[in-house]
């Protein structure tokens, strides 16, 4: 049954792994607004992204689609709305206030993406983002181990953030009364998303001494996987990180996640003080997580759990409180959730979509078994990664010559024993590799997604005037004007 209407407040946060989060059960991590906002909502435990990298993963969000269905493989393939609607297209055409604030990271605000009334508004780089990063063919294209900080202090993330939440709290109080249909406020900060610069007042509550250190941290222990073994030298420093420099990244992006969770709290307040909250219902989710050393990666990019499985809850006057959710979600289901909670019916268009509402399955009224699928063709990759996941194991097939990976999450939840080369969990492997070709073909999906990046690459002048321009971006700038001086823009 559909939803009675109301207003919707999505909050989205950038990189925010689920397991840090209070909430979710880590020991250490202070989150007090979020732990609030599950226990008066729903927690899913099983919520993942349909691919763990900024740009396709909020394109998945937008649009209710996989990624290989829209092509839009790296960061530097932005939606712009031009070939596949997303739920703003749905929400605007039927007369309801959609209002984006913050970060999009779509191509240009003048793009017909649905959103018209996008406020302090961060898209890729110059409208083309990490052109190196479609060159995944070709290793001299690495960033080469760049300095993320970590230290406590100020930077133009954190004082976007700041920006974001205050114009937030003034449209909450100013304007979320002034419309006559359901409203959808979408609210994106980009913490805790590197630099890994936390504001010294948060980074203070995390001594260096005290954090826990990341899952298979040391190079001893590292997974020994022929993928891995190729990939992780192009994916980071190159080599073992010394404790102590990874303690203070630890602490580092500790504190951004509370500085983050600090920022979601100033929002809820608002909407409580705007005389709204009985007719608004509440997400907050996260486009991906970070390895943050875990395995030797870091960054997101991979199917751990640390990077592709994110938090989500949900809150509203008509959902349970305190209530847990098992069933496998993703991103996908973003599209039909914010349609269901506004009322506005689904097009025609949109009858294959491949995602649910999820406020039945919030209220209890429902309780699907499915799979959740993710996958990842950008940066650093060199070749497709595939992701599928029942209600026990997770089966991840790389459409090169590589074997694949199976993760009993059940008795195994930091991924620490890899029995894709078992031969007593053979037939689970089939099964699950099954079910992935049910959503696609990896080898030609693979095949479409290179050929797809070296016709972009090819456009831009080809390989070699890429590396003559050199690398332009480490993390996405937001606008200049939240750059002090001495900051690289």
């Amino acid at each position: 049954m559909p939803s009675e209407p109301m207003n919707l407040l999505i909050l989205m946060s950038d990189e925010h792994t689920r397991r840090m989060t209070g909430c979710y059960g880590h020991p250490q991590i202070q989150t007090p607004n979020l732990d609030r906002l599950a226990a008066r909502g729903v927690r899913f435990d099983n919520a993942y992204v349909n691919n763990p990298i900024c740009v396709p993963s909020r394109a998945n969000f937008i649009t209710g689609r996989y990624t290989h269905d829209t092509g839009h493989w790296d960061n530097a393939h932005p939606y712009t709305g031009e070939k596949v609607e997303g739920f703003g297209h749905r929400l605007t055409e039927a007369g309801h206030q959609m209002t984006t604030i913050g970060k999009l990271h779509y191509r240009y605000l003048d793009d017909p993406n649905g959103l018209p009334d996008s406020r302090i508004a961060m898209n890729v780089y110059e409208g083309r983002g990490d052109y190196f990063g479609s060159m995944r063919w070709n290793k001299l294209t690495t960033h080469g181990g760049r300095e993320l900080g970590p230290g406590p202090g100020e930077s133009h993330y954190s004082r976007f953030d700041r920006a974001v939440t205050a114009e937030s709290v003034k449209w909450l109080n100013e304007e979320s009364a002034d419309h006559d249909e359901p409203w959808c406020l979408w609210v994106s900060v980009g913490c805790p998303h590197p630099p890994f610069v936390a504001p010294e007042d948060f980074y203070a509550l995390y001594p260096e001494d005290s954090v826990d250190m990341p899952i298979n941290w040391r190079e001893e222990d590292w997974p020994d996987h022929p993928y891995w073994n190729e990939v992780r030298p192009w994916r980071g420093p190159g080599g073992q990180v010394d404790e102590k420099k990874i303690r203070k990244f630890v602490s580092a992006y500790y504190g951004l996640v509370s500085f983050m969770d600090d920022n979601v709290g100033q929002v809820l307040d608002a909407l409580e003080a705007s005389g709204q909250a009985g007719n608004t219902r509440i997400i907050y989710t996260t486009d991906h997580g970070e390895m943050l050393g875990g395995n030797g990666l870091w960054g997101k990019m991979c199917m751990y759990e640390d990077s592709a499985a994110i938090p989500y809850i949900m809150a509203g006057p008509d959902l349970p409180e305190g209530a847990v959710v098992d069933a496998n979600i993703s991103w996908v289901d973003m599209f039909p959730t914010v349609l269901d909670c506004v009322g506005v019916p689904l097009a025609e268009s949109d009858a294959d979509l491949p995602g649910t509402s999820l406020w039945p399955i919030a209220r209890g009224e429902s309780n699907p078994t499915r799979i959740a699928f993710s996958e990842y063709h950008a940066t650093r990759s060199t070749c497709g990664n595939f992701m599928v996941k029942d209600d026990r194991y997770k089966f991840v097939y790389y459409a090169g010559n590589y074997p694949p990976q199976l993760f009993d999450l059940q008795e195994d939840p930091t991924e620490l024993n890899d029995l894709g080369r078992d031969p007593t969990h053979a037939e689970t492997r089939a099964r699950l590799e099954a079910e992935l070709r049910k959503v696609c073909d990896p080898e030609e999906v693979n095949a479409r997604a290179f050929a797809d990046q070296r016709a972009l690459i090819a456009g831009y002048g080809g390989e070699e005037a890429i590396l003559a321009e050199g690398p332009k971006i480490g993390a996405t700038p937001t606008p200049k004007e939240f750059y002090e001086d001495g900051e690289v823009f």
